[in-house]
């Protein structure tokens, strides 16, 4: 029989180990706190600058500084269009022509050009600049893109081969098609944003 003091040495042994196995334990980690849902943070007017590019058609609000001329616009295209609009803009391989149709949407034959479907000659801009050339768009200078503008308008007659296309000089073409929209007056073309005490549309909930 054991006696009482190798109980207590047997004892005391154990309880040390099971303290200092505790002491080798890894610790719960406390709590942190947890992050917000990431909605970002405020935007400057100097950064939205780059995206900031569109173009209002009746009379060219947006249009950038810059000139460009008819000649210059040859070259810039010839460099950099022909090869899918085909010379002289005339149509190629990847796109139709960009001149001639005027007067065809009166008829039941519509040749779609800028010529003979912009409203607005701003339009021809503000497009060439977000998408063209297709294989790398928003790389021509607003010089480039005033130049080829002017460029396909002479050939669609619309201005003389010694005209230089900037802001004010491009608003003030007069499109062949400009009265040739019906305007959208449905009660949603209206509607005002709104952002707290907010009217329920109607119907709804």
């Amino acid at each position: 029989m054991q006696s009482p003091k190798a109980a207590f040495v047997r004892a005391a042994t154990a309880a040390a180990a099971v303290a200092l196995a505790a002491c080798t334990l890894p610790t719960a980690p406390t709590e942190q706190a947890r992050p917000g849902p990431g909605l970002g943070k405020p935007i400057a007017e100097t950064d939205l600058a780059a995206w900031n590019v569109d173009v209002r058609g009746p009379d060219g609000l947006g249009l950038p500084a810059g000139s460009g001329s008819v000649a210059a616009g040859k070259t810039v295209f010839d460099a950099q269009c022909a090869s899918c609009h085909g010379a002289a803009a005339a149509g190629g391989p990847v796109f139709g022509p960009m001149v001639g149709g005027i007067g065809s949407f009166k008829t039941d034959k519509r040749v779609l050009t800028p010529g003979s479907m912009y409203p607005y000659a701003p339009i021809l801009f503000d497009y060439v600049r977000r998408a063209m050339p297709m294989n790398a768009p928003q790389s021509m200078s607003n010089d480039d893109v005033y130049a080829v503008s002017g460029y396909i308008l002479h050939l669609n007659g619309l201005v003389p081969v010694d005209a230089v296309m900037t802001a004010a000089t491009l608003a003030a073409v007069q499109m062949p098609n400009r009265n040739g929209f019906i305007v959208d007056d449905r009660p949603d073309t209206k509607a005002v944003r709104c952002m707290s005490g907010c009217v329920p549309i109607a119907g709804g909930r």
